[in-house]
């Protein structure tokens, strides 16, 4: 410890006798580390600590409906129940939906995302109240609508309540109905969904109430909306488990063919579930964590450089110690400490720079309708990371000077110390090495960081089918005003008529889904009359509830037939002659040029009659297909029906108002007309629509402008490096440079010279990274768009770059050698 601790006070002389080189060196490592360490915390956030204050959370898992095609949608409660009661591989399970919950009164309310859960939710996450209590024994039964009951979140019970005891006890107004306080969640439980918070939980059993449909939709095996979570039983794996859902969850389909035929289950680990933001940020997040060990390494390279240099100078000093009988194993660990010591205050600097940018994921996720994200802490599980990557910076930098110490002559670093025309063969060859490297490495982040710049710039340029300029949008929710379906479509009426007379508005109209949202809407089974499906096919088509004049506001073109109206009313008894045949019903629908290439080639589609929601529509029109999920999606059979023949209050709203004037006005507008209509009605997310369907590339978004940003930290890192070993070279051969000038060499002979010592260094790094780059691209290529992982522009580009970084710097250096006084040089022993 003794001989620790002076190789420490040595370590601490050095760097304080040299304080750019440590600035450089601190900084470099901080870089490095932090931009390491804050993605890694993003990554635990929404993909490792999935259920942060859980207990033993690594046997949570979800359980997801599979459709006929293999694609995942919610679960009914009666198939929760079904599974519930006959599934042997798991202690227990829970459901869970989230749900934007309107708190307060009549005079003015505020949204709370919240989520309704099985009375046994806490019990299987093993989560103990702060204060009060969890859902009783009577409270987690199946008795529908009798337990008005809430857990509300720490942050909550200190923002609102100011931590006081009283609030256990007290009701709070969620949705226009009392609900009783009985218990505070601890302060790490945010919920069930991975990389989310919540503020409220209320039993599932209430959601009748809560969406003010009654009950119904939790006797409906059709309604499926949530999330089954499950702790698998002791001695029991995740595949056993799949096993056996997936075979009673192909039964269930079978007996209940009538609403399930061709459906079955599978179990994934939480962050492997499609809930949350997690499903999104899987691809983008493990590219950054990839592209931050690249800036790592670049980073040790650099300091290594640097103690290299360091190390070069101290050669006198050295070879004095090892002719004095030092060991070769005392010196090393010399040089190691003084590299630790430099890693340790680099990673106190990047933990820093990681706390942060730790919340600097929120400003990359979607502006839509989602609740608040998980904040990433400076857990133990980060600072163990952190610690983890200061011991691999120090051995990987500090390791080359120390070898090279260890293996010199005293007598040949003896007489290197005293020469001054020309550095250590040996040691100019590692420290170029280091240099290729770096810029190997920098090429592999640039060109990553172009491919994926360019793959974003693409997708943004991608059409989406309608028109997004200069449209507002809103959401509200009818629910949680305790509207039923006539007093939310009086609602919606008043305000369209309000927002009409607005100055500058064009167009208003609502339904209930907004395009390019993170979910991809809702859908119905369908029958379509003379179309037989093959076996297996989904029939399961996504869809859209809209008022008249939908098609207007977003500037979808109407092919055949017309658009709805408003006497296409809720009884469904209106009939009209369409393109000269009689509707057989009422009830009426418009579907995309995709859905009629899918399933009505070569019939007029006017006319044609589909079956939904057990009840028969005519096709009235024809539109032209438009993206639903995301921009990169190929076209996908879709169809819209009359807001009010089939509305619900528990689907929520959302309105879309185009608008000549400036889109803040508009904006205003939506908020301002709605609170005079009625101030319980929650209005949220209102902003341009331009704005909200960004949400839909945010996995692109993050890619991009990470990678832009890291690519650019490891071209300056990689510069630096360049610059430290050209300026360090051409100190070390100044007596040469003053010899070549007095033999005749001119100033532009020089730089030639200079210039193409760090060319010979740049350009084969140049060309390794190229390679890596291409092989890398290769593997990530399903995440870029319209965008070859070849591409010759992005690879010029980066190499036109990448020479020019070198060039810029190798100019000091070379303008350096370029003006060295050939007679001082040469007096200079």
């Amino acid at each position: 410890m003794d001989a620790f601790l002076n190789d420490l006070k040595s370590a601490v002389r050095m760097l304080r006798k040299n304080p750019a080189f440590a600035l450089v060196a601190v900084l470099t490592v901080g870089i490095g580390i932090g931009a390491s360490t804050t993605v890694f915390s993003w990554i635990q956030a929404v993909l490792v600590n999935t259920l942060p204050g859980a207990g033993d959370p690594g046997r949570v898992v979800a359980i997801e409906s599979l459709t006929p095609s293999g694609e995942w949608v919610p679960t009914s409660y009666l198939d929760f129940r079904d599974l519930r009661d006959h599934l042997k591989s798991f202690e227990s399970m829970s459901v869970a939906v989230p749900m934007a919950l309107a708190v307060g009164d009549e005079r003015a309310v505020e949204r709370k995302w919240g989520e309704a859960v099985s009375g046994n939710y806490f019990d299987l996450l093993r989560v103990k109240p702060l204060a009060g209590r969890f859902f009783s024994p009577e409270e987690r039964g199946d008795e529908l609508g009798a337990h008005p009951v809430v857990v509300i979140s720490d942050s909550l019970w200190k923002n609102h309540y100011h931590s006081d005891p009283a609030a256990i006890g007290s009701t709070v107004r969620i949705n226009r109905a009392e609900y009783q306080i009985i218990g505070i969640a601890p302060a790490d439980f945010t919920g069930s969904m991975p990389g989310l918070s919540f503020d409220m939980w209320v039993p599932a059993t209430m959601f009748g109430q809560l969406s003010s449909a009654g009950d119904w939709m939790l006797r409906d095996r059709k309604t499926r909306m949530f999330r089954i979570l499950a702790r698998l039983a002791p001695a029991i794996s995740i595949e056993q488990a799949r096993s056996e859902v997936h075979n009673l969850a192909s039964y269930m389909g079978k007996v209940n063919a009538d609403t399930s035929e061709g459906m079955s289950a599978t179990v994934l680990p939480l962050w492997k579930s499609h809930y949350g933001i997690s499903d999104s940020l899987i691809a983008p997040l493990s590219i950054l964590i990839g592209a931050c060990g690249v800036v790592l390494l670049i980073a040790c390279a650099n300091v290594a450089n640097l103690l290299l240099v360091r190390a070069a100078s101290r050669q006198k000093e050295l070879g004095i110690r090892l002719a004095l009988g030092a060991r070769r194993s005392r010196l090393a660990r010399q040089l190691l400490t003084e590299s630790l010591l430099v890693a340790a205050i680099g990673a106190a600097a990047g933990l820093l720079m990681a706390a942060w940018l730790g919340d600097g994921l929120r400003f990359l996720v979607p502006s839509q309708s989602v609740p608040n994200l998980v904040r990433p802490p400076l857990s133990v599980g980060v600072l163990l990371f952190a610690t983890a990557l200061t011991l691999f910076v120090a051995l990987i930098a500090g390791l080359a000077p120390a070898v090279q110490a260890s293996w010199s002559d005293s007598n040949e670093m003896l007489k290197e110390a005293g020469r001054t025309v020309s550095a250590s063969s040996r040691s100019q060859r590692l420290r170029g090495a280091f240099v290729m490297s770096e810029v190997a490495l920098a090429v592999v982040a640039l060109i990553g960081a172009g491919l994926f710049m360019r793959s974003f710039e693409l997708a943004r340029a991608i059409q989406p089918g309608f028109d997004p300029a200069h449209v507002a949008i809103s959401e509200t929710s009818m629910s949680a005003a305790g509207y039923d379906a006539p007093q939310a479509d009086a609602f919606c009426r008043r305000l369209r008529e309000a927002l009409e007379k607005q100055p500058g508005v064009q167009a208003v109209s609502y339904g209930d889904y907004i395009p390019l949202s993170v979910g991809a809407g809702s859908w119905e089974d369908l029958d379509i009359k003379g179309y037989v499906p093959a076996p297996g096919e989904n029939m399961k088509i996504y869809r859209n509830l809209i008022a008249p004049g939908y098609f207007d506001v977003m500037k979808i073109p109407i092919l055949q037939g017309r658009d709805f109206t408003w006497q296409d009313g809720p009884s469904g008894t209106a009939k009209r002659h369409i393109g000269g045949a009689v509707g057989e019903s009422g009830y009426v629908m418009i579907v995309s040029r995709e859905f009629v290439r899918r399933f009505l080639p070569n019939r007029n589609p006017i006319g044609q009659q589909v079956q939904g929601w057990g009840r028969w529509f005519t096709v009235v029109g024809v539109v032209e297909d438009s993206k639903i999920y995301r921009l990169t999606e190929n076209p996908a059979p879709y169809f819209y029906v009359p807001m009010q023949q089939i509305y619900r209050p528990e689907m929520g709203l959302k309105f879309f108002v185009r608008t000549q004037a400036p889109l803040e006005d508009a904006v205003t507008a939506l908020r301002r007309e709605a609170h005079n209509i009625d101030p319980a009605v929650p209005v949220f997310d209102a902003m341009p629509l331009n704005e909200y369907i960004a949400g839909s590339l945010f996995p692109q978004r993050i890619a991009a402008s990470l990678l832009g940003a890291l690519s650019s930290i490891a071209l300056l890192l990689a510069a630096v490096g360049l610059y430290s070993v050209m300026a360090y070279s051409v100190a070390r051969r100044t007596n040469e440079i003053g010899i070549r000038m007095a033999l005749g060499a001119k100033r532009p002979d020089v730089l030639r010279l200079i210039v193409g010592e760090s060319l010979r260094l740049a350009v084969p790094g140049l060309l390794i990274g190229a390679a890596l780059a291409l092989a890398l691209a290769r593997i990530v290529s399903g995440s870029l768009v319209q965008v070859s992982p070849s591409s010759p522009s992005i690879y010029l580009a980066a190499a036109l770059f990448t020479i020019a970084i070198t060039l810029l710097a190798a100019a000091a250096p070379a303008m350096r050698a370029a003006h060295v006084d050939p007679m001082a040089a040469l007096r200079t022993e």
